[in-house]
């Protein structure tokens, strides 16, 4: 049985002919296929509806206007009824206007179902009709008589095969766009809450079906793993430093950003202790452990020149006890060029020596350009598994390549369109609609683009970085930070105050990787326009299709 959307549909007063049709497609159709009934168009002032629409995987698009009772073509013209009910119908104009209009809808939302091969099928099952005979708008292969319902899947098939307009078979993935289009819905926040709690049950068991991929990360020692926001690299970075550990290696895990360094250390430090990596931290505490004096955190040359040139003279003069065996870097992008080859010469085998690194491209938010010294194809993650498929693709709008959505169905990204001075204020606003509609403080994270957050500056000053984060893994209040300092990092509701950006060539960076980090529900408070001229054609439909809500 195909998918049914809806699974029992109220047919109008027809004479049963809908219906007919639709019992006959609904026992006939594969059942990778989805049958929509009632389909309601809306395209500006126009308003169309479908009778029936038939979404059929490597074949294409059907659309069904149905016909019920006595009709006839006499002189050019098709009749419905008889006697003094009879009258002028013109069901082959009334179905290629409704495919039309939803070939407009599907194209201006960038879904893959535009291209998608699309005929119309007129259906007239109470008469019949003389297998010879045709007409200049409606060949007969394109419509469906009494004698035809028995067979009427395949006449389907035979129409988008023979007639379709547009030259690919619909594909899966613009089934499920098309599905979700068509037949999604606004949840009550019952549901919503429920989902979130469902979800995050789910999360773990996606993310631990990529283990298997680290088996075969045994035959390299030096790799780079690529992939998008939600692809599970940092649960692979945090496997991968176990795995080396446990088999007796000594193993270095790095990264860049505190927040996530803090996390890497929470993580291990639950571990075993023959699992537990020996260095576990940001790339600049390394050699300061080893000696070399702090600087000042506002002075750029010292950590992209200074610091790492010390690490290297550092290792060089440490006992080779001390030094690793493997080195695993977590957010690999944010390491700037001359930060390599001192990361290199750490090892004991700085020519061989483990070296695995996770990075993301589109998240190079601070303008670095270092490569790590690896030679081998990149192995790349294509799968978001980490947020709902609404943020997944939302996010994947941005990107270059092609990350398929693999979470559940959740809400709607909500869209609040203000001014870049007023988004940290109607940001604070939502913080509260959100805590009145049932989430809890400890899922919410506000994170801004531009200047910070007022309370993220006195949380800092008042507490220090360590206390800052350790407030966030607690996982008790609602979290104020920056998107530059979440990279890695999520929650299960953020809310995304795009108040401007300090850089304006790392605005579609920022404003990527702030839209990356909800995994059930993403709150955008920020000017529209500018956030669809930074994001481009795509974002713009996938925004198209948020929930538009009025500031407080």
């Amino acid at each position: 049985m195909p998918r049914l959307y809806p699974e029992d549909p109220v047919f109008r007063d027809d004479v049963g002919a809908e219906r007919t049709v639709w019992e006959a497609l609904r026992d006939q159709l594969p059942d990778d296929v989805a049958l929509f009934a009632g389909v309601g168009l809306q395209d500006g002032a126009t308003e169309r509806e479908i009778d029936l629409l038939v979404a059929w995987p490597g074949v294409g698009l059907a659309v069904i206007e149905v016909k019920g009772g006595h009709v006839t073509r006499e002189g050019g013209t098709w009749w419905q009824g008889s006697g003094e009910r009879r009258h002028p119908i013109d069901p082959v104009h009334q179905v290629q206007d409704a495919r039309h209009v939803l070939h407009e809808l599907l194209s201006r939302y960038g879904l893959g179902a535009a291209r998608a091969r699309a005929a119309h099928v007129v259906a007239l099952p109470h008469v019949y009709v003389a297998q010879d005979w045709s007409a200049p708008e409606l060949p007969r292969t394109m419509l469906m008589d009494r004698n035809d319902v028995a067979s009427a899947a395949g006449l389907v098939k035979h129409a988008i095969d023979g007639h379709g307009a547009g030259h690919l078979p619909l594909d899966e993935p613009a089934l499920e766009e098309l599905v979700e289009y068509l037949a999604g819905s606004f949840p009550s926040q019952v549901e919503v809450l429920a989902h979130a709690a469902q979800f995050e049950d789910h999360l773990d068991h996606l993310t631990r079906d990529q283990a298997r991929m680290l088996d075969h990360f045994t035959w390299f020692n030096r790799l780079q793993v690529v992939g998008g926001a939600g692809t599970g690299k940092t649960w692979l970075a945090l496997e991968q430093a176990r795995r080396r550990a446990a088999s007796g290696e000594r193993v270095a895990l790095l990264c860049y950003s505190r927040g996530l360094g803090r996390y890497l250390q929470r993580i291990t430090q639950t571990w075993k202790a023959k699992e537990r990596p020996a260095f576990v931290g940001l790339f600049h505490d390394l050699p300061i452990a080893w000696g070399a004096q702090q600087g000042a955190d506002d002075d750029v040359n010292f950590f992209e020149r200074i610091l790492p040139a010390r690490l290297g003279e550092l290792a060089d003069s440490r006992p080779r006890t001390e030094l690793f065996d493997t080195v695993v870097v977590d957010e690999a992008q944010d390491f700037g060029e001359q930060w390599w080859p001192s990361l290199v010469r750490c090892l004991r085998d700085p020519d061989n020596g483990g070296l695995f690194v996770f990075l993301d491209e589109a998240q190079r938010v601070f303008g670095r350009d270092g490569v790590a010294p690896i030679a081998t194809p990149p192995v790349r993650l294509d799968e978001n598994l980490r947020s709902t498929k609404q943020i997944a693709q939302l996010c994947g709008s941005l990107r270059d390549d092609v990350t398929r959505p693999r979470g559940m169905d959740g809400a709607p990204v909500r869209l609040l369109d203000v001014p870049y001075e007023r988004a940290i204020e109607v940001a604070d606003d939502t913080v509260d609609a959100l805590l009145e509609e049932g989430w809890l403080p400890g899922q919410v994270a506000l994170l801004a683009t531009g200047s910070r957050h007022p309370l993220q500056v006195e949380l800092v000053s008042g507490a220090g970085h360590a206390g800052y984060w350790d407030g966030f893994f607690a996982g008790d209040e609602v979290f104020y930070g920056h998107v530059l300092g979440f990279k890695g990092l999520e929650r299960t509701v953020v809310i995304l105050a795009v108040n401007g950006f300090r850089e304006a060539q790392r605005a579609r960076t920022l404003l990527y990787t702030g839209l990356s980090r909800a995994r059930v529900l993403l709150v955008v408070a920020g000017p529209r326009g500018e956030i669809e001229r930074i994001g481009g054609e795509g974002l713009r439909r996938r925004l198209a299709r948020a929930d538009l809500r009025q500031p407080r």
